[in-house]
């Protein structure tokens, strides 16, 4: 009985981690018609910006270089004094032809800062599809039209994880690392099964759904917009669809804390809003098998090489994921993802530390908190 135990323990996370990666790496989007006019509608993409980062300047200029039919630029910024004013301000005089504005101030609809800088932006959008996107986010020429390709009947919301580009040190490799060949991995699979779900740093919806399920104020009901727009969508019998391309995000460098306390606030984000989700993230690293084949071993049940093989294939298919994302690892990169996993189980634990956090001097809580 306990052999099989074992040996289900160490199966059971091997076998969802190498379909999770086979998912994402076959993920396919529906096939257009070659003959139909591509859906591309006036767009209003609105960037909130708060505090100037080191790749801002650039990541904010990606806005205007889109290979997009039309569309409006809205940065948002909660005060006249944030460092980003000027450099917005310097992008906007720089790019004539694409209609843009800054504005200035916050409405306090929720208890989450971000969406009372978007709210000014929404209210002042020409259109009707809306595209909320990070400051820090990268945006291809093709981005707009990637998230217009991804709308399809039944889909209420098109969003995106970001994959970690620019790793300016180590635990800029570790940061990296949970956002590329894991957190995007598990996102694209999802997306794979018809089951996708938001995330913060693109929503891309019409302005009927949005309204529909509350308006900007009813993704405050969790502790992060993500989780609240997803079951936003589901709850109008909508799904969240993933483009086929992802946007990266430049990392640079972190630190150890950087890393640790981002990570923890997105674990308690997942705790919140998925609970029976969370709850198996305990056995997504390599952790548990590597245990189970422990005891197997030193119980002559199974020889111990067996774990280097496990090893190989656990590994073996974040590079096929990563290449299949067009990532180059190196040597850094490989040693990050050893330390990411050994992370994850810390992480875990820490989650029931507390059930909020703090985000930029503002507590974050779930509404039902």
């Amino acid at each position: 009985m306990l052999t099989t135990l074992l040996s289900l323990a160490a199966a059971i996370p091997l076998g969802a981690h190498l379909g999770s990666a086979g998912l994402a790496i076959g993920r396919r989007h529906r096939d257009s018609d070659p003959q139909a006019k591509p859906f591309r509608p006036f767009l209003s993409l609105i960037r909130p910006v708060k505090g100037l980062d080191p790749y801002d300047r650039e990541t904010l200029a990606s806005s205007f270089r889109q290979d997009y039919p039309e569309y409006e630029v809205i940065f948002c910024a909660a005060s006249a004094d944030d460092p980003a004013c000027a450099a917005v301000r310097s992008l906007i005089a720089a790019h004539p032809r694409v209609p843009a504005q800054l504005l200035i101030g916050e409405a306090p609809i929720s208890a989450n800062p971000k969406l009372n800088n978007l709210a000014k932006g929404v209210a002042a959008a020409r259109s009707d599809w809306l595209v909320m996107t990070d400051a820090n986010l990268m945006l291809a020429p093709g981005y707009l039209a990637g998230l217009a390709d991804a709308w399809a009947p039944g889909v209420g919301l098109v969003s995106a994880p970001a994959l970690g580009d620019r790793a300016g040190n180590f635990w800029g490799a570790v940061e990296c690392a949970f956002l590329n060949t894991s957190q995007a991995r598990w996102q694209l699979a999802a997306d794979a099964l018809g089951i996708g779900f938001a995330q913060g740093k693109t929503l891309f919806w019409n302005r009927k759904v949005l309204e529909t399920g509350g308006g900007l104020a009813a993704l405050g009901g969790n502790m992060a917009e993500d989780v609240a727009s997803t079951k936003l969508v589901r709850a109008q019998g909508l799904k969240v669809r993933l483009p086929a391309r992802l946007s990266f995000q430049p990392v640079g460098r972190r630190r150890f804390a950087d890393v640790w306390q981002r990570q923890l606030r997105w674990s308690r984000v997942r705790r919140d809003g998925f609970v029976a989700l969370f709850a198996a993230e305990i056995a997504q690293g390599p952790a548990l098998g590597l245990l189970s084949l422990a005891a197997l071993g030193l119980a002559g049940l199974a020889p111990l090489g067996l774990a280097v093989a496990y090893l190989a294939l656990w590994y073996g298919a974040e590079i096929a994921v990563a290449a299949h994302l067009g990532l180059r690892l190196h040597a850094r990169d490989l040693f990050a993802m050893l330390v990411r996993d050994a992370l994850q189980p810390a992480l875990w634990i820490a989650t029931f530390a507390r059930r909020g956090f703090e985000w930029r001097g503002n507590e974050m809580r779930s509404a039902a908190s």
